[in-house]
């Protein structure tokens, strides 16, 4: 199902845009493409679209404020593309709600690996029942998190969003309670792809999640920093 996905390609540039619409094409997706933020409203009004590989530099709109919208308003796997060295950028376009994101010039088997990545854990978030033996729903302090569904419920009953990547992340840690997990270990197992020194993401992951599921991220009770190792999910205290 992953290589029948509905991609928008977003981009100024008609040569990159034309250049990953066709390999995407070819490869079984169905591709539209967009040259601004305008074109990229009216395809997703039109139609539905599972993935958007999204320019962080159109000109115009911001590419950062398009990519809060695109989580605040549909359901779909965001890839942000950027510039070398804008690493700002990416880390404010991951705390917008970005699931992935991949640095111009960029390969395309890269690029590939990271659309069918994205779109795995989304397809995963679908609610099929897991037959490993885990259980469906755990209590994580006074609120509530439904595997099958991924869904996190507050104390109050409110639904709480996560994205795929921060449910990844989440049940990540469920199934490892009380072990730290380095940084290194995180993004291999949630993030799917070769990741730079230094990078940022996990820990700009971990924010975004701790905002969602901690009663004052400020001070978090249920992903704790282990300094100097990584992250623990403290299963009680």
């Amino acid at each position: 199902m992953t290589d029948e996905a509905h991609i928008l390609v977003v981009d100024d540039e008609a040569e990159m845009r034309d250049a990953v619409s066709e390999y995407l094409n070819l490869r079984g997706f169905t591709v539209s493409a967009a040259a601004n933020g305008e074109e990229m409203h009216r395809i997703l009004a039109e139609t539905t679209i599972d993935l958007v590989l999204l320019d962080l530099g159109l000109p115009g709109e911001d590419g950062i404020a398009l990519t809060r919208q695109l989580r605040d308003s549909v359901p779909v796997g965001i890839i942000i593309v950027t510039a070398f060295g804008e690493a700002e950028d990416r880390v404010l376009g991951l705390e917008s709600g970005a699931d992935d994101y991949v640095v111009k010039p960029f390969s395309l088997r890269e690029l590939l690996a990271r659309v069918r990545s994205v779109l795995r854990r989304a397809e995963a978030s679908g609610g099929q029942a897991s037959d490993d033996g885990n259980p469906k729903t755990y209590r994580l302090g006074d609120s509530l998190y439904d595997r099958q569904a991924r869904e996190f419920h507050r104390a109050d009953g409110t639904a709480i969003e996560l994205s795929s990547g921060e449910s990844d992340l989440l049940e990540l840690f469920l199934d490892n309670p009380d072990r730290a997990l380095s940084r290194d270990e995180l993004l291999e197992k949630t993030a799917h792809r070769d990741w730079e020194p230094f990078d940022r993401s996990i820990d700009v992951r971990i924010t975004r999640l701790r905002r969602k599921i901690e009663e004052d991220a400020s001070h978090p009770r249920l992903i704790r920093t282990v300094r100097g190792v990584g992250y623990l999910y403290k299963s009680h205290e």
